[in-house]
């Protein structure tokens, strides 16, 4: 082997010396970062905006892997956890689950059962109602026909209009999405219908005043909410839940 073979076969031995050395070193640095970064683990980012008090389901997640020494104590890492929960505020799409953004839905009492109804949301709601709150059901209802003193149409007349409190201080559980309603016109029959939006509100309710609701959702002309107020526990009373404008004295 002459010189120059010689200085070849060093120059190959400095250079595979040098590659071991900087890999080395690139394996070095990998290993203290992951030392400092530590193991990784789940968590959930928000797919869309949430609304204050809505549910929450796992259709509104989406999972992302995240060093846990870089997650927020309070970061939910089980999708579980949602499991009837509500959004105490808005909640901005991309924005990290936590548990402090969640809160847990109003629970029935012994007796009690879910009920839900389409409400107005112009007329009934107006965006001021939440579950947690206690709301009075109000539901009009056009008079009925009365006979005339002969019987048949001719001399018929007609029972005046009433307003009543359907439940008083029923509990709200939970506050839908906003539903476009087709309404069909008046009893008249008209096919004329007029757009409007409408939320499904879910109480908890009594027996007895499930069938109040069922029955007014049903039968009445409107149904319509009162926010009743935070510790406001007075009931109405029964001379109160009936009114028409001829005994409006």
């Amino acid at each position: 082997m002459n010189s120059r073979q010689r200085r070849g076969v060093l120059l190959l031995a400095l250079s595979v010396l040098c590659a071991l050395a900087a890999f080395a070193g690139v394996l070095t640095v990998v290993r203290n970062v992951e030392s400092k970064v530590g193991d990784e683990t789940t968590a959930y980012k928000l797919k869309q905006d949430v609304p204050a008090y809505q549910s929450l389901d796992s259709s509104q997640f989406t999972e992302v892997s995240m060093p846990e020494r870089w997650l927020p104590k309070t970061a939910v890492t089980d999708l579980s956890d949602i499991r009837r929960k509500i959004a105490v505020n808005p909640l901005k799409k991309g924005s990290l689950l936590q548990s402090d953004m969640m809160a847990k839905r109003p629970e029935l009492a012994a007796g009690e059962q879910e009920i839900a109804i389409m409400i107005d949301a112009e007329t009934g709601v107006a965006g001021k109602i939440n579950p947690g709150n206690r709301v009075n059901i109000y539901a009009t209802f056009e008079g009925e026909q009365r006979p005339g003193a002969k019987g048949g149409d001719e001399g018929e007349t007609r029972a005046p209009s009433e307003s009543r409190v359907i439940v008083s201080r029923a509990k709200v559980i939970d506050v839908g999405k906003l539903t476009p309603l087709k309404d069909g016109g008046d009893r008249d029959e008209r096919t004329r219908q007029r757009e409007r939006d409408g939320v499904p509100i879910t109480f908890a309710l009594t027996t007895k005043d499930a069938q109040r609701v069922a029955y007014a959702e049903s039968f009445a002309e409107h149904v319509r909410l009162a926010l009743v107020a935070p510790g406001d526990d007075t009931e109405v009373p029964e001379e109160d839940r009936i009114y028409t404008l001829p005994g409006d004295k």
